[in-house]
């Protein structure tokens, strides 16, 4: 039987400053309905958790990250490295995530989930983002396993559009092929997930730009 990663309840909102990644992501996931799509601050979403694009250290010294941080405080980025150095030895890898609670009321909680190693680091020519979202929804579904229904609705930003230098298009296809692959299988952890989606998007790293397009999800497990 599929089962469906991301839990059917859970309502996912896109958010962005720049209209050029709101256009893009209303042309990827115009096949998803059920996903809001809007232009403007991810610190303007009334959600359970916001979805931060950060880097291995959990370092959050720009874009976004930075944006949260004033937003939240700087006890922010101390309980992510926390939880960096808690759960993955101070290196958090692409493809994997940290969920902390934010303390504040709007969001809970915080999904830092890098998109890159170093701050400010050029991702363009990475499939860095898919992993970063498949593992951001990974995350989701960890922390509503320990705490049922504890995240019923997320908002996440364009990845790596940025600092990362990721081209709008390239980005909303990358973020369109995180959420499929993950909405169409269920990980035990986040090694199985950087295994599965690098077996699926192995042949696209190394394809030009403009190809890396939309990916077919794999064949739903039985």
């Amino acid at each position: 039987m599929t089962v469906d990663g991301v839990q059917p309840q859970l309502k996912v909102v896109l958010a962005d400053i720049n209209a050029e990644v709101v256009q893009s992501w209303r042309a990827a996931f115009a096949d998803h309905p059920e996903i809001e799509i809007r232009q403007g601050s991810i610190v303007d979403e009334r959600v359970d958790a916001w979805v931060s694009p950060t880097n291995a250290r959990g370092r959050m010294d720009g874009g976004v990250d930075a944006v949260i941080k004033r937003h939240l405080g700087a006890g922010i980025q101390l309980r992510v490295q926390r939880a960096i150095r808690e759960g993955f030895g101070g290196t958090l890898p692409v493809g994997s995530a940290v969920c902390v609670r934010s303390g504040a009321v709007n969001p809970t909680f915080l999904i830092s989930t890098p998109t890159m190693v170093h701050s400010a680091e050029n991702v363009s020519a990475t499939l860095n983002v898919a992993f970063a979202c498949a593992a951001a929804f990974q995350a989701i579904h960890m922390q509503n396993e320990a705490e049922p229904g504890s995240i019923t609705s997320v908002a996440l930003v364009g990845m790596g559009a940025a600092t990362g230098r990721v081209p709008a298009r390239v980005c909303a296809n990358l973020m369109w092929s995180g959420y499929t692959l993950f909405k169409e299988h269920r990980f035990s952890d986040y090694d199985a997930l950087r295994k599965t989606i690098a077996a699926q998007l192995d042949d696209l790293e190394s394809s030009p730009e403009e190809q890396r397009v939309r990916i077919k999800p794999p064949a739903p497990r039985a």
